[in-house]
């Protein structure tokens, strides 16, 4: 017997894989020489396929009376596969030829399969058209003097040829072909046919996705894995299940290795999973992994294989050995909660995708086919499945297992069964879930737990320093949550785990003592932590208690030793999000607290009603205060605070002064933001030499600073809005960002050209601010000078051109000004703001501001715009509005948006400005010249002016590209007018 599989026929079908299938009237049409084949092999295949019930069409079956050549023609079409028997006589019957070119041309245009079956006949015969097979051709083809015709025929044989198919020569067992092809045909029509799985709802468009993505892996040279990863329940095998049957086809062998993680737990489980696979693979059920010939055997196979649900590099080792050993071609797949074991298992960071929940839409109707056995919540349950869907979050498990659970149930028991889940989850869900928390080290489930129960939503910067300070090793215990989709990171940089995961972690809290919230770890209840504080029920069993305030409605009320016995507490946050106003805070305490565990690192209370931290508070190890919009007036005396880092006392109105910053020398975040009262900063300030933020804005008792605040780590100082502030310090040369807008500046230091590092400077309303110093042009990292509303100042610095790194220059309502001609040297410059400051000329190349973006110069004096400003190819927005004396306009860059000129009352027709109407317009573009009154009365501009709107709307209208015209406006009777272009 010699034959070639089908399942090296994949370059016939693998485009395929991204392609929708449409349900077509047959299987496999079959095409064949009669007189050859019709009694024996034709006849005994369309039997095998018959008794295999699939659903064949071979030329006998046609009606009387039907004409044949256009039926035929429909068959192949309606005809997901081909099966093309070559036979002796094949190429001697034109009808032959017919169906071949036309199936070919389904092959083209519907993707359809098309098997070869080469009987009795060397492939090469047919590709060339030689011996008998050829001999038979010839003989047709000169009957027929249409020589395209017969080119055709001619082109069609040898691709026929060319695809992989199935010889079957004399000592060929017909038997064991037959059941070869009807295998493989099934296999075929398996892939073909659309999935109707119901847990496939929602995650076609992922399947589609990896399948674009093996095809760009396809490779015969090499061994290819993929790695599906995912928490647990979000549907990664059910994904991986959906490919594999997909694309086994293709390979020669396949085998779906299920739950290896459960396997794995039975030594002689792992082993059974390992013969059958091996059998499988070899179709020998006595392999072994450990002797030479069956890696050698393994070697020549083309093989697809999935491991599913693996949890460690020697579970594939034990069940293969090295994955790179199988043949050249092969095809690997291994879904896994943790990222680092498929990264262990040999799998490209690259090649590893991330399965996400469902969308809603999606999620609601799978949960609705377990639910009610239909694609939608059945009539009255809408609101109810809504809710259950918004629980679920996207995660098919629960999905599946709440709809389940709730299926014929009536509306009280949905009711019930919905308000449970809000306290106590689905065991069968937490049952899922908690596999990958089972899996950690105890460290690494503090920091889960700590995340789940009060630290989801923080930075990430904040979590690690908090961690870090409780001695868990953040760094990579985070790392370790992550690769097993414990938690993720968001695009803002903030720690966030997924609703169900954070559910699983308070349930997991709640069990440590289900009838006692005080003997728990963690609270972040409001009903539990107003319990236990105003019960005073508190135990050393406490690390952390976080407590919304908004949430609670009633003013609470401590005892003096609330906290005393809570001896292992190491978060306490009291917030209120809302920070509604005189309303903060929500609990109070009556004469003080006595005591605060050494233990707590993290200390919020919003609204703290305390007017001092007492020396008997335990803080030693504290790292963050937070206590904005508190009733403090003095921290603490004589306690040396070394971990502390941060500290936030911002609208804290009744802090008069800050003093003993000495005794916190590792303080890097100092915010006092609107303490109102604050009058006094302790010189003690200039010993904060990890100091990096100082944010001192709306301070408005604040006179002066200490003087000389070197410090060398500084990097941002706000100082806005302190409006008794006249005299500014000398600074460390670190500083990134300064801000003095709003203060009674009077002058700098020419010390100014020592901050190398300054990239933002604003000195926005510094109405007292006289001068500037030359030497602030050489400030060669500033990216951002605002010098807007500085009354006092008399014009740019001529040397401004110096400042090369400038980005943005803001220097609105001077006095007369005159713009330096350096300016045009500003190359890295995007916005320039010179509004209202009684310009009367612009600079004639202005066009070498070649990054300029936005060009605002409204309400200046100038009669015209330079020329060059066309050379501003990358101008998009340009300002000119109550330029009264401005009287023409030049050519304007071609990229330009908007343009706004309301208010120009001098401005008239020039040749340039019909040029803007005329020319095409832009994707995006918005006119504004409302209360230009010379325009409106120029009649030539009014047409230009319609013309331009009536070519707007024929595209509008006629372009099936163009996005539709939403507003255009032109008023006349006003005396005003306004175009406005929104494409």
């Amino acid at each position: 017997m010699a034959y070639c599989s089908s399942s090296h026929a994949s370059p016939s079908f693998t485009s395929c894989f991204s392609s929708a299938q449409v349900t077509k009237k047959y299987d496999v049409f079959i095409s064949f020489r009669g007189e050859d084949t019709r009694n024996n092999f034709t006849s005994f295949l369309y039997g095998a396929l018959y008794k295999s019930n699939i659903t064949v069409f071979i030329d006998n079956e046609l009606n009387r009376g039907d004409e044949i050549s256009p039926s035929l023609m429909n068959a192949i079409e309606e005809s997901n596969i081909s099966v093309i028997i070559f036979s002796e006589g094949y190429a001697s019957s034109s009808w032959c030829l017919k169906e071949l070119v036309k199936i070919l041309e389904c092959k083209k245009t519907y993707n359809q399969i098309v098997l070869p079956v080469f009987y009795h006949i060397d492939p090469s015969h047919v590709r060339n058209q030689t011996g008998t097979f050829g001999h038979g051709f010839a003989t047709l083809v000169k009957h027929f003097k249409d020589k395209e015709l017969t080119d055709r025929w001619r082109n069609a044989l040898t691709e026929a040829a060319n695809l992989s198919g199935y010889t079957a020569t004399y000592s060929t067992s017909e038997c064991d072909l037959l059941e070869k092809i009807v295998s493989d045909l099934w296999d075929i029509l398996n892939y073909l046919s659309p999935a109707n799985n119901k847990d496939l709802v929602g995650i076609q468009l992922i399947i589609n996705y990896i399948m674009r993505f093996l095809i760009r892996l396809y490779d015969l040279r090499n061994v290819h894995t993929l790695g599906i990863w995912g928490m647990g329940g979000i549907g990664k095998t059910t994904v991986a299940e959906a490919i594999f049957n997909k694309i086994r086809i293709q390979f020669e062998a396949s085998y779906f290795a299920l739950n290896v993680r459960e396997k794995s737990r039975s030594q002689n489980k792992l082993a059974l999973l390992r013969n059958e696979l091996l059998s499988t693979i070899l179709q020998d059920r006595h392999s072994n992994i450990d002797f030479t010939i069956t890696k050698r055997r393994l070697g020549c196979r083309r093989v697809l294989l999935v491991f599913d649900d693996v949890t460690c590099l020697s579970q594939i080792e034990f069940l293969l050995g090295d994955l790179n050993s199988l043949g050249p071609g092969s095809q690997v797949i291994i879904t896994s909660r943790n990222k680092q074991v498929l990264k262990n298992c040999g799998v490209h960071e690259h090649n590893i995708y991330k399965i996400g929940g469902l969308f809603h839409c999606e999620a609601l109707r799978l949960f609705s086919r377990y639910a009610f056995r239909q694609n939608y919540p059945k009539i009255d349950y809408d609101e109810l499945s809504n809710r259950v869907v918004n629980y679920a979050k996207g995660v098919p498990l629960a999905l599946k297992v709440l709809g389940s659970s709730l299926l014929d149930k009536s509306k009280e028991v949905w009711e019930s069964a919905i308000n449970k889940l809000e306290i106590i989850p689905h065991e069968d869900i937490q049952k899922v879930l908690k596999i990958s928390y089972d899996g950690l080290n105890d460290l690494e489930k503090n920091i889960f737990l700590d995340i789940a129960c009060f630290l989801r939503l923080e930075n990430r910067g904040f979590v690690i320093e908090f961690l870090n300070a409780c001695d868990f090793y953040a760094e990579i215990g985070i790392s370790v949550l992550i690769d097993k989709c414990l938690v993720a990171i968001s695009h803002d940089n903030k720690i966030t785990t997924h609703y169900l995961l954070q559910e699983m972690g308070w349930e997991i809290v709640r069990q440590e003592s289900t009838k006692d919230p005080g003997e728990r770890s963690r609270l972040w209840h409001h009903e539990d932590i107003c319990s236990v504080l105003e019960e005073n029920t508190g135990t050393k069993a406490i690390e952390a208690i976080c407590l919304d305030m908004s949430k609670e409605v009633d003013i609470k009320h401590l005892q003096p030793s609330a906290l005393a016995m809570m001896r292992k507490l190491r978060f306490f946050k009291l917030h209120n999000p809302n920070y509604e106003e005189n309303y903060i805070n929500k609990v109070f305490v009556s004469g003080g607290l006595n005591s605060v565990s050494s233990e707590l690192r993290y200390l919020c209370w919003h609204g703290c009603p305390l007017k001092s931290l007492q020396s008997n508070f335990g803080l030693k190890n504290l790292v963050a205060l937070d206590m904005p919009h508190s009733n403090i007036e003095q921290l603490w005396t004589s306690v040396q605070l070394i971990k502390l880092k941060h500290i936030d006392l911002s609208y804290s109105k009744y802090l008069r002064r800050i003093s003993d910053l000495f005794l916190t020398p590792n303080l890097e975040t100092l915010i006092l933001e609107g303490c109102t009262s604050l009058f006094e900063i302790s010189s003690s300030l200039q010993c904060l030499d990890k100091l990096a933020i100082l944010n001192l804005r709306y301070c408005r008792s604040l006179h002066s600073l200490p003087t000389g605040i070197r410090l060398k780590s500084l990097r941002k100082v706000m100082l806005s809005k302190c409006s008794n502030l006249k005299t500014f310090p000398e600074i460390s040369c670190a500083i990134e960002e300064l801000f003095l807008d709003d203060t009674l500046i009077e002058e700098f230091s020419s010390s100014i050209q020592n901050l190398s590092r300054l990239v933002i400077l604003d000195l926005n309303k510094c109405f007292m601010l006289e001068s500037l110093p030359s030497n602030i042009c050489l400030l060669k990292s500033l990216e951002h000078l605002n010098l807007s509303q500085c009354l006092k100042l008399v014009g740019l610095p001529e040397n401004l051109g110096n400042l090369e790194a400038l980005k943005v220059l803001k220097a609105e309502s001077f006095a007369k000004t005159e713009v330096p001609a350096s300016i045009v040297n500003l190359h890295f410059l995007v916005e320039l703001n010179l509004t209202n400051c009684c310009i009367e000329e612009l600079p004639e190349n202005l066009g070498q501001l070649s990054a300029l973006e936005v060009l605002i110069i409204a309400r200046n004096n100038f009669e015209s715009v330079p020329t060059s400003i066309m050379d501003l190819s990358k101008l998009f927005y340009l300002d000119l509005s109550y330029c009264k004396r401005l009287q023409s306009l030049p050519q304007l860059p071609r990229n330009l948006r908007s343009i706004d000129a309301h208010r120009c009352t001098s401005l008239e027709l020039s040749s340039s400005l019909s040029i803007l109407f005329n020319r095409d317009i832009s994707p995006s573009a918005r006119v504004n010249f409302s209360n230009c009154f010379k325009l409106v009365c120029q009649n030539e501009f009014n047409d230009t002016v319609k013309d331009a709107l009536q070519r707007i709307d024929i595209m509008r209208r006629g372009n099936s590209r163009m996005v539709y015209l939403t507003e255009y406006k032109f008023f006349y009777n006003s005396g005003a007018l306004r175009i406005c272009f929104l494409l």
